[in-house]
């Protein structure tokens, strides 16, 4: 091994799908995953196999469309889940379990009612298991923030004695300051002397993920655990891009360290995150947010005018992002508008591409200026392949502001068009209540975000719903036209097929 090189382990589909609202089917998972072997992540987490039908089958099939990034599965130190794990990610080129077990005394006591002594036996248990499936066995101390160092010791000692070769030492809950965590992985990092890989989960709880992160590797930790976005349950998780972008960047605290991440493939892979998940990263968010580019003091602005490096460390170019630039327009042919997505990062098959041209081409006769940001918006509408059970035809609104509002519905359904009205407090709740009727499924409505995609009285309208079916998990719902109303109606409907394609593979 490379002791210089910052192996980047990416969870944004497990850890970061555990963020409230952010579930994904199996194809927007595919895609998420293609986008991370770009991006140069060695290892992804894709999922935790056992959980469910639905995160089986894709891990599944990640790990058949996946090229060089190292395919791993989160299993407890349970056989079941194991054995889920092996199966699951069967098929990778690389493929990597990871299982993890408690070891702070108050999760022994109050969550697992265990001894020490048994938790060490199930860890064994549970690693030497995991090796019959692969050789690559990753174990983790879940809570290893709170836990006794001389138990800590004494298990990491014995799990790779069976056969780990990563050990993971969690911030599970997001205690530790930077400080604490660098006295802990140096006294660990010097225990294991080099028998196993050092890897580091912070939580973020008091927003210190990443300060704990770079902390750690300064101590010795060669394996980060992170997420785009910092997504993740509760307050997040330590973000990727700026775990990367400080070693890129502070090369005078962190040389001869770096990591193999293709830096111009953050900012496409943070548009397609949010895009999916419908969870946007703050204005303010560090690298990838929208102001993190933007300068709007006087003094600011007269200093990057004289020179970008007195107010930018950073360059914006660095992560992949450009100027939105006015490129494309109804005249353009199809070889300029290939050329600029695969200028903006997409590599599309000539299928692909032939419908995303079609929407260009459609957008273009109704939108005078079409911005990149419309155009990843196209193709990320259109790179996610879901069955489309329910298909919108036509679509009529009445929105009255003493009275009831309408919608009249036209949809295609197993090759047969189905009309429908209905009245609603609203013209949003008379789609839904339409929609509902047409399909014979129920959704309650969660959450319901309108964005515009560029500037513009002609902006296009990306609309995210999170909808609960039958009283199912909620799924998420992407919509996106100049017509908001019509913008709502595709993302609702998205949530619905959505539904109907979980549903199928639960039932496999």
């Amino acid at each position: 091994m490379d002791n210089n090189k910052i192996i980047i382990f990416d969870t944004t589909l497990r850890d970061g799908e555990q963020s409230p609202g952010a579930s994904m089917n199996t194809e927007e998972k595919i895609q998420i995953a293609l986008q991370l072997d770009r991006l140069g992540v060695d290892v992804m987490e894709a999922g935790f196999a056992a959980a469910s039908a639905g995160d089986f089958d894709a891990i599944n099939q990640i790990a058949k469309e996946v090229d060089y990034i190292r395919v791993c599965s989160l299993a407890r130190a349970v056989d079941k889940d194991i054995k889920a794990a092996g199966e699951a990610v069967a098929n990778a080129r690389n493929k990597r379990i990871h299982t993890f077990i408690a070891t702070s005394p108050i999760h022994m006591e109050y969550k697992l009612k265990m001894t020490p002594d048994e938790v060490i036996k199930r860890a064994v248990h549970a690693v030497e298991y995991a090796k019959s499936f692969v050789d690559d066995v990753e174990f983790s101390c879940e809570d290893a923030g709170r836990t006794e160092i001389n138990f800590m010791k004494e298990i990491v000692d014995a799990v790779i004695k069976a056969g780990a070769t990563t050990i993971n030492l969690p911030d599970t809950v997001g205690y530790r300051l930077p400080s604490e965590l660098y006295d802990m992985i140096k006294q660990m990092y010097k225990f294991i002397d080099g028998r196993a890989v050092i890897s580091v989960h912070n939580h973020n709880d008091l927003g210190l993920a990443t300060a704990n992160s770079l902390a750690c590797i300064q101590a010795g930790a060669r394996q980060v655990e992170c997420t785009i976005n910092g997504l993740g349950e509760r307050a997040g998780n330590a973000a990727l891009e700026e775990i990367v972008m400080a070693i890129k960047t502070r090369q005078d605290i962190f040389a001869p360290l770096y990591t193999n991440i293709v830096c111009k493939e953050i900012y496409p892979s943070s548009r397609l995150v949010a895009s999916i998940t419908g969870i946007e990263p703050q204005p303010n968010k560090a690298i990838v947010g929208k102001n993190a580019f933007a300068h709007e003091s006087g003094i600011h602005q007269d200093g990057m005018l004289k020179h970008a490096k007195t107010y930018e460390i950073i360059s914006a170019e660095d992560i992949g992002l450009e100027k939105n630039s006015l490129v494309l327009g109804k005249h353009s042919g199809r070889h300029a508008f290939k050329d600029r997505l695969s200028s903006l990062g997409y590599d599309l098959e000539a299928s692909e591409i032939d419908k995303a041209f079609e929407k260009f081409k459609d957008l273009a006769d109704r939108k005078k200026d079409i911005f990149d940001d419309d155009l990843r918006a196209l193709v990320a509408d259109e790179i996610i392949k879901i069955h489309k059970a329910y298909e919108i035809v036509t679509l009529s609104t009445n929105g009255c502001n003493k009275g009831h509002a309408s919608a009249s519905l036209t949809i295609r359904h197993n090759d047969e068009l189905i009309s429908d009205s209905a009245l609603g407090n609203g013209t949003v709740d008379a789609l839904f209540k339409t929609i509902d009727r047409i399909s014979g499924i129920h959704g309650n409505l969660k959450d319901y975000h309108v964005n515009a995609v560029s500037q513009g009285k002609d902006a296009l309208a990306k609309v995210v719903v999170k909808v609960q079916f039958d009283g199912d998990n909620a799924v998420i719902g992407h919509g996106l036209d100049l017509d908001t109303m019509l913008a709502t109606a595709k993302a609702y409907v998205g949530a619905l097929n959505s539904h109907i394609l979980m549903k199928k593979q639960i039932n496999k």
